[in-house]
């Protein structure tokens, strides 16, 4: 239904998100963290999740019931990460993630989050990183 009135609403700005997090887990500072598809939880990232961003901060709810801690998320920007094979010829090549903390340019059943910014080194790049990105079909 179209608006008739003034309607006041509140906005987000930045790229900080604050998620509910699921039961018997532990998300550490840094960690990739993803979407339990069945309940919409997060966790630390496996294979296949829809990635929602890095934890700024580490949160344990191993003991706590299911949304009985949040995780505080930064949802987009550029982060120093090891990548495996990554070489000098990889700037713009899609970076995923099979885990947490391990990240390569092998798009097969991993979780999209980013491109390649910028080459360090060999095996570590800047990586401009994307929450919610889109994945690419395999």
């Amino acid at each position: 239904m179209p608006l008739t009135l003034d309607t006041p609403r509140a906005y987000e700005i930045g790229e900080i998100n604050d998620l509910s997090v699921a039961a018997g887990v532990q998300i550490f500072e840094g960690s990739a963290v993803g979407i339990v598809a069945a309940n919409g939880l997060a966790r630390p990232l496996a294979a296949g999740d829809l990635f929602v961003g890095f934890a700024d901060r580490g949160v344990d709810n191993r003991i706590g019931a299911a949304a009985a801690a949040r995780v505080r998320l930064r949802e987009e920007g550029k982060v120093e990460l090891p990548v495996t094979a990554l070489a000098i010829a990889d700037i713009g090549k899609p970076v995923y993630a099979s885990d947490s903390g391990t990240f390569a340019l092998t798009a097969a059943g991993n979780s999209l989050i980013g491109h390649v910014h910028r080459f360090v080194r060999t095996g570590v790049g800047i990586v401009k990183f994307t929450a919610q990105a889109v994945p690419v079909a395999a």
